[in-house]
């Protein structure tokens, strides 16, 4: 089966070509290796230096207002990002600065701070950090304990760290070259909290000396990430000016009066931290390209490397040939392919801002979900592409001893990934509660009978295309996608329809004890749900591919990626009598059969992602083994 590489490319390339083409373009001009053989403070200063010249390129500047010497791309912003698989302490420090910093101003604050503060972020003559996590809170930012006080006759905020587990944490940007902080609080008026708002809060003077009242402490060496300063940052009644509130969304007057656009403070909370979920989306799509590296190293050393011999013949065969070795790499591809169309949509949802309550609900519930299941396929997929490439893989110059190191925080950091999954969960059962109230008594006792089928599957553009496949399908064939697609619809719909009988249980007086028995629910729940949204990316990708061959070995990628996943999964169908043992068999026959088929195009699928070259320089992936096994092969028949 021949393909057009380029069409395969240009689809992948989505939406955003234009800006990864611009990296692409930029990246073979600029030297941008890391430098992870260096001791701390020289890598971090290394790093430093390449965040100066990715300034120069203007690349960062592409996700802030036009406004103020922006270009207003969102989408563009963390597509950017995706391009720097190669060098991860550079891309989080970029991240830091351009999307959690700079993102941070742009979306809780107003004219002034833009106007004042922006155009010296985009330069980098003003480096910030984003101090959200404290010691004794991670995950639960709502109650923070870092509280900042209004003082009515100075009109000025008291920013204060009241004790050691309020102390700001592994705060990147903290430890050697942040000049100012976005610090989130406790907001205090005459004795009254508002909850967690965000200032702008300065730490340090030019000379890179910590200004009075803070105190900052560097966490250390880390696995890896050692390009980046991670600091801890304690605080001892910091006086800011009034207008270092973030006001967007809150805003104190002179005397102290406090207002909000937004009523509720539970309401106003969430919608604030709504307005910074680009850094979880950022972290989903560079652990999806740091997958595709590893990925090319470990396809281009297998279809090079030789071991042991065919029968009746001189030469060894290539590792790639064995089934075995096909099935460590070629399923984990096709789920790359899978969580590529599915990062592709979710950047979409973020750059076209979502019109109502309910899609930026569901649009921060997917950023979540796919956070989790694509940080964790990275340290699943980074993992066994190192045992694909034997002892090679753990020399550093082969690149995958770093980029397992450095992708390693990604499964905690911008959001624990187990409570990522529970908030997708919890999301769900809110859209369920949702339907269930708005009934009366008869259409209650209906909604009960159907099982609730219809309160889980958004009925979307996207859902109307899988529905006119599923109800086109009539086929009951694992390779029928109508088939494939009730199977993920059907698994979520169960999942969820079981959580939502468990957790009616739930009372005042026992609600923590049922949610905490029903966790491993939970998590299913957000899993399964999440596995249904990026096959329906898939299908939709392959759907808007123009090429006839192409859209086929996609579609062979997509039976992979599905039927892996029921294989892996197999326990929960054959309880719930999806599938019989027999046909649990001929799924595990098609998976090898795909992997066979799909050997061949192994190579030029992964390099169909386009990662800039700069990034490859594994000895393994770049000919010198190719170059290594012939010249071996040579000898080895000179001496016979």
């Amino acid at each position: 089966m021949g393909f057009d590489a380029g069409e395969l490319t240009t689809l992948l390339d989505g939406r955003w070509k234009h800006v990864r083409d611009q990296v692409r373009e930029a990246l073979a001009d600029v030297d941008l290796a890391p430098a992870d053989d260096l001791d701390t403070e020289s890598h971090r200063a290394h790093t430093l230096e390449q965040l100066r010249q990715l300034a120069k390129t203007g690349i960062p500047a592409l996700g802030f207002p036009a406004a103020h010497g922006g270009s207003g791309d969102t989408g563009g912003s963390v597509v950017s990002l995706e391009m720097l698989p190669g060098n991860l302490s550079l891309m989080v420090k970029s991240g830091v600065q351009w999307g959690l910093f700079g993102g941070a101003v742009v979306a809780l604050g107003t004219e002034r701070h833009h106007e004042r503060y922006l155009p010296d972020i985009m330069s980098l003559e003003l480096p910030g950090c984003f101090a959200m996590t404290e010691t004794g809170h991670g995950s639960d930012v709502q109650n923070l304990r870092t509280t900042a006080t209004y003082d009515p006759e100075a009109q000025e905020f008291v920013v204060h760290t009241p004790h050691e587990a309020a102390r700001k944490e592994y705060i990147g940007n903290a430890a050697r070259d942040g000049r100012m902080a976005v610090v989130f609080a406790q907001l205090i008026t005459g004795g009254e909290s508002h909850g967690v708002h965000a200032l702008l809060v300065p730490i340090r003077d030019r000379a890179g000396n910590p200004l009075p009242g803070v105190q900052i402490t560097d966490c250390g060496r880390k696995a890896g990430l050692n390009g980046v300063d991670n600091g801890r940052i304690v605080f001892d009644q910091v006086r800011v000016p009034r207008e270092a509130l973030l006001n967007r969304y809150g805003d104190v007057a002179p005397d102290g009066t406090y207002s909000s656009p937004i009523a509720s403070k539970g309401k106003r909370f969430f919608t604030m931290l709504g307005t910074l979920i680009r850094g979880r989306v950022s972290v989903a799509g560079t652990a999806g390209s740091a997958t595709k590296l590893a990925l090319e190293i470990a396809l281009r050393y297998g279809d090079a490397r030789r071991q042991f011999g065919r029968p009746g013949t001189e030469d060894e065969v290539v590792v790639l040939d064995y089934l075995a070795h096909q099935r460590k790499l070629l399923p984990a591809l096709a789920k790359t392919f899978a969580l590529h169309f599915a990062q592709e949509e979710l950047v979409a949802s973020l750059h076209d801002v979502p019109g109502d309550e309910r899609a930026q609900r569901e649009l921060e519930s997917r950023a979540a979900g796919l956070k989790a299941i694509t940080t964790w396929h990275a340290t699943s997929t980074i993992q066994t592409c190192r045992e694909a490439c034997g002892g090679a893989g753990y020399l550093a110059e082969n690149q995958l001893a770093q980029l397992k190191a450095d992708t390693d925080v990604f499964t905690t950091f911008e959001g624990d990934n187990t409570v990522l999954l529970q908030l997708v969960a919890k999301g769900l059962l809110t859209n369920y509660k949702d339907q269930f109230e708005d009934l009366g008594t008869l259409g209650m006792a209906k909604f009960l009978a159907d099982q609730f089928v219809g309160a889980v599957v958004e009925r979307t553009a996207a859902r109307s295309l899988v529905q006119r496949i599923i109800d086109g399908s009539g086929k009951d064939d694992i390779l029928d996608r109508g088939w494939q697609l009730k199977m993920f619809d059907d698994r979520e719909r169960h999942v969820l329809d079981g959580l939502g009988r468990r957790l009616r249980k739930a009372n005042r007086s026992n609600a923590f004890e049922v949610f905490n028995n029903a966790q491993d629910h939970v998590l299913r729940a957000g899993r399964v749900h999440v596995d249904r949204l990026v096959l329906e990316a898939f299908v939709g990708a392959i759907e808007r591919c123009r090429d006839r061959e192409t859209a086929a070995l996609l579609n062979k990628v997509c039976d992979l990626y599905v039927l892996s996943t029921i294989e892996e999964d197999r326990g929960w169908f054959l309880e719930h009598e999806r599938i019989s043992p027999r046909r649990s068999k001929a799924i595990t026959e098609a998976v090898n059969e795909l992997c066979r088929q799909l050997r061949p195009h192994a190579v030029d699928l992964v390099a169909a992602f386009g990662i800039p070259r700069q990034w490859l320089t594994a000895p393994i992936a770049t000919g010198a083994e190719a170059d290594r096994q012939d010249a071996q092969r040579a000898h080895d028949r000179s001496q016979r």
